[in-house]
């Protein structure tokens, strides 16, 4: 729960990041698996170090993929080339084993394989529902990464911090903007940061919910400039970027790593399904603010409990508007794969779209979980 006068902080990172940059190796082998075998179930991971990545996977069904030329790929497009990381002359190391023994789609009545807390959260800081340090984070790391086209100095790895101040449970006011970007070269620091303020800072903040103002502090590579950056200058792993998959640290989230993973794991669909039940409680105006947690046990379909949490803000007792979750959704495993399309043809490049500039709140991107129409209505009418 928020005091009265709070600061709270989000970062979000750029496509070229290590840690996205493994986030987006091991979706594009889950996308690549699932469009030669839809019902393929993989689970990929990602580490990258200087000079070597390396993959291990598991999977069951019938596909075969090049994954070190996958990975050489999605290394490019990010950017990299022989200046930092050249992706044609990397290491690339695969450890590749069978799976679990389970092919096609999770079935209706199967139940969860793993044990998971899926937490799903909204409010209304933003039009998205999210919160807003992290919807302003990701504005910024997406001005950052297509300041690159106009600015050459830019390389791809870059991290951005927005820090928003709260009164009363409101954002009120952007304290702090921290911009730290790797550099293909040495250019004097004024120069640096007077394009970055122009190219990337200014158009990021231009048409935002809250805005800057001369009160803002702004904070350009105030660790220091590395040339090159990325995987030469420090490590990157899957996973370790949850709080920018979601709600940058703002709400509760799974350990569990959201990346890397296909449908059939409920860690990564039962995240979405939560967070379609929150964000439908804050659109029917049930709260203005929410966290929906389901909780699984291996060997179960349904899970152990079904809670909400609406933080002081609920028109309605919270036990109340949980049993209407239980009662409007299904929350086994295979009914949310088939509410939020997984069993239908796979779209191409879908999970690797997702693994930069969060998995949650996305309006360029049509995802079931973010379409609560339907479901604001139906728990209207089991409320009564």
């Amino acid at each position: 729960m928020l005091t009265d006068d709070i600061i709270f902080t989000s970062e979000s990172v750029t496509r070229g990041h290590p840690d996205k940059l493994c986030d987006e190796i091991s979706d594009a082998i889950v996308d690549a698996f699932r469009a030669q075998d839809p019902g393929a179930r993989i689970i990929a991971e990602c580490a990258i170090a200087t000079g070597v990545v390396f993959i291990a996977a598991r999977f069951d069904g019938e596909a075969a993929v090049d994954i070190p030329a996958l990975a050489r790929r999605v290394i490019a497009e990010a950017g990299y080339d022989a200046r930092s990381f050249d992706p044609r002359q990397a290491s690339i190391l695969t450890s590749f084993s069978p799976g679990e023994g389970r092919v096609g789609p999770l079935r209706p009545d199967e139940p969860a394989h793993e044990q998971v807390n899926a937490f799903g959260f909204a409010c209304r800081d933003t039009p998205a529902l999210l919160p807003a340090p992290i919807a302003a984070a990701h504005g910024l790391a997406r001005a950052l990464e297509a300041a690159r086209a106009a600015y050459d100095v830019l390389a791809p790895d870059g991290k951005v911090q927005v820090s928003v101040r709260y009164r009363g449970q409101h954002p009120v006011a952007i304290t702090d903007v921290s911009l730290s970007t790797a550099l293909l070269r040495s250019v004097p620091s004024a120069q640096l940061e007077e394009a970055l303020r122009a190219l990337v800072i200014a158009p990021a903040f231009a048409q935002a919910e809250i805005g800057l103002t001369d009160a803002t502090r702004i904070h350009i590579n105030p660790g220091g400039a590395p040339v090159a950056g990325g995987p030469a200058h420090h490590a990157g792993q899957t996973g370790r970027k949850a709080g920018i998959d979601t709600y940058g640290d703002f709400a509760r989230q799974s350990g569990s790593a959201l990346c890397g993973k296909g449908p059939h794991r409920i860690d990564r669909i039962g995240a979405y399904q939560a967070r379609l039940a929150a964000k439908a409680l804050v659109a029917a105006e049930l709260a203005d603010r929410a966290e929906v947690h389901a909780a699984y046990a291996i060997g179960r379909a349904e899970p152990l409990s079904l809670t909400v949490d609406t933080f002081g803000t609920g028109r309605r007792h919270e036990a109340d508007l949980a049993r209407a979750l239980a009662l409007t959704l299904d929350w086994r495993p295979g009914a949310i794969a088939a509410r939020l399309g997984f069993e239908e043809a796979p779209t191409p490049d879908f999970f690797r779209a997702l693994a930069c500039y969060g998995q949650v709140g996305r309006s360029d991107l049509a995802l079931a979980w973010e379409d609560v129409d339907d479901l604001v209505a139906a728990l209207r009418s089991a409320l009564g």
